[in-house]
């Protein structure tokens, strides 16, 4: 057997973490719940099931290349520090400095966005294999676009390029735009939530609904409409306008070969890409739009553990 690499997915709401072999097979994966959690807690908890993961496996730590570690936010590789806005305390937090440590520094640790591991995962063994221009956007607690220009990852002058959160897809600024960008703030998985609230609120045929304005999940969501619910139907249809201008925004700007739907929302969401599409073409450049495929990921939401798998063994092999 050859070596193999631990690998990190930190989101919002949860960690995952594996021991993948250097081809790209799963030995050993894990997750955890980070909700309430903060600062080192959430660094004690990604040492902790990164430790727990390689002891399911059996390996030795001299069989193992390094950690790989995808980050909800942004990854500063020359501090070795990260800022992850969903996670409180995270502003600066020393991230490699802590992995290191729980590992004696017997392997080496290298972190990147989930946005970059996103493209890099479904590059490697994924829905973009083989192309050379792709997206891939990972719907979950927010919204980040792994972005792939002639073969290499687009990072931008401080590694926050993809950061499409923050696209600006309509002309009113509710206080929540500030925090979260108006694209996260509607059409992420939390964003259904706030703009089923947002929706309800704004006409009294929804009060007809089976669902809880206040405190309603995207999956709940998504079965009632299903379901023929009156605003679970609106609240879609809103969502699939925010999608196809994001997209339609996307392929003007970068004329990618592929846009790669993933995370937790897609899923779900993929019986929507058909209607996304049609939004995307009544904003998007026409020969662009006409020339990209819109598609789901391969791997699921596991593209960040194998993009981080991917970053790993090209930052040091």
């Amino acid at each position: 057997m050859g070596k193999s690499i631990i690998s990190i997915d930190l989101g919002g709401t949860k960690c995952a973490g594996a021991v993948i072999s250097e081809k790209g097979n799963i030995i050993a994966q894990d997750k955890e719940n980070i909700s309430g959690l903060s600062g080192d807690q959430v660094g004690e908890l990604i040492c902790s099931l990164s430790h727990d993961v390689l002891h399911q496996t059996g390996i030795d730590i001299s069989k193992i290349y390094g950690i790989g570690i995808s980050v909800p936010g942004i990854s500063y590789k020359e501090k070795g520090t990260v800022w992850a806005p969903n996670i409180p305390g995270w502003g600066n937090y020393s991230l490699k400095e802590k992995i290191e440590q729980s590992f004696d520094k017997k392997i080496p640790v290298a972190i990147d966005s989930d946005r970059a591991c996103s493209i890099l995962g479904e590059a490697w063994l994924g829905a973009a294999h083989g192309c050379r221009n792709a997206i891939h956007l990972a719907f979950g607690t927010g919204i980040g676009a792994g972005i792939m220009v002639d073969g290499r990852i687009l990072r931008g002058q401080n590694d926050i390029a993809g950061a499409i959160g923050w696209l600006a897809l309509d002309d009113r600024y509710p206080d929540g735009y500030k925090q979260f960008g108006c694209f996260e703030y509607n059409a992420s998985g939390d964003g259904l939530s706030r703009l089923t609230s947002d929706v309800f609120h704004a006409d009294n045929i929804y009060s007809k609904t089976s669902l809880n304005p206040h405190l309603v999940s995207a999956e709940e969501i998504f079965q009632a409409y299903e379901e023929k619910d009156i605003l679970a139907r609106a609240v879609i249809e809103k969502a699939v306008v925010y999608w196809g201008k994001g997209v339609a925004n996307l392929v003007s700007i970068f004329n990618p070969e592929k846009i790669i739907f993933g995370g937790g929302l897609f899923g779900p969401g993929l019986k929507f890409l058909d209607q996304i599409y049609i939004e995307a073409k009544k904003y998007a450049q026409p020969v662009a739009i006409n020339l990209v495929e819109l598609c789901g990921g391969k791997l699921g939401t596991d593209a960040q553990l194998f993009g981080a798998v991917r970053m790993m063994m090209d930052e040091f092999l």
